[in-house]
């Protein structure tokens, strides 16, 4: 019997008695699907294969790679449901494998370079942010592929803590359970990520500016008194709108 690919509704007395807490819903839906119940199992997938594709797909950059992991990680749970111990929520077990899935498949795959406008993780956040406006999609695309070049330059468990922490909005204890390690490494890998992604962005940035300006003119600004140093304690631009147009929480990036 294959993993049902549409899944069935909770039934209505699990959805009465737990409609408060969707842990204990998950929970029962785990025990329902242990019991050979494959329609218990097609609703834990309804609820959390959205967040699975775009955490995969967050950590590969890749929309096939992430639409078939995401697919192997289902199956792979359905598969071993009855050794599933409950020892950690599911979400968190499921979590775990897409994780190790999407770093194994993006070490194979050893993408090069700057990250590509046609990245699908930009054309997607342009498709929710730009508002239809052609101008507004052209100066997000730039800022998001600063961003991603930026997020893809760290190293792999440091982009998984942060995509977990800042895209996913786990808590530390959560990503901690997710990536096997304690809570403090979890801290540590988001400070570090601060200081990594503000100078990589920043990096990142200038050289851009400097691809797309013609080349007199640069040597006309380098004739010119260097401007003043920015205030302290202040973002660039680009992180600003990585703020605003990613809803990334502040403190992701050091102020």
């Amino acid at each position: 019997m294959g993993m049902p690919r549409t899944p069935a509704k909770i039934p209505p007395l699990v959805e009465a008695g737990l409609r408060s807490n969707p842990h204990e819903v998950a929970a029962v839906l785990v025990q329902r699907a242990q019991a050979g119940d494959a329609s218990a199992f097609g609703e834990l997938v309804r609820r959390y294969r959205e967040r699975i594709f775009a955490l995969v797909l967050h950590l590969t950059g890749n929309e096939s790679d992430a639409d078939d992991i995401t697919q192997e990680v289902f199956w792979g749970a359905f598969r071993a449901i009855k050794q599933f111990a409950g020892r950690s929520e599911f979400f968190t077990w499921v979590y775990r494998i897409a994780v190790n899935k999407a770093l194994n498949a993006r070490r194979n795959r050893t993408r090069r370079g700057e990250t590509p406008l046609d990245d699908p993780r930009i054309a997607k956040a342009i498709a929710a942010d730009a508002w239809g406006d052609p101008a507004r999609a052209a100066e997000l695309r730039q800022t998001y592929a600063l961003l991603l070049e930026a997020l893809d330059s760290l190293p792999p468990e440091m982009k998984t803590t942060v995509v977990l922490v800042a895209l996913q909005g786990l808590g530390h204890g959560e990503a901690a359970v997710i990536q096997e390690c304690p809570t403090g490494t979890i801290a540590w890998r988001m400070h570090k990520a601060r200081e990594r992604l503000h100078r990589a962005l920043l990096v990142a940035a200038g050289r851009r500016r400097r691809m797309t300006t013609p080349t007199g003119v640069r040597a006309m600004r380098a004739r010119q008194a260097p401007p003043p140093p920015p205030p302290p304690h202040r973002l660039s631009p680009e992180l600003d709108l990585l703020l605003q147009e990613w809803g990334l929480p502040a403190g992701v990036i050091p102020s």
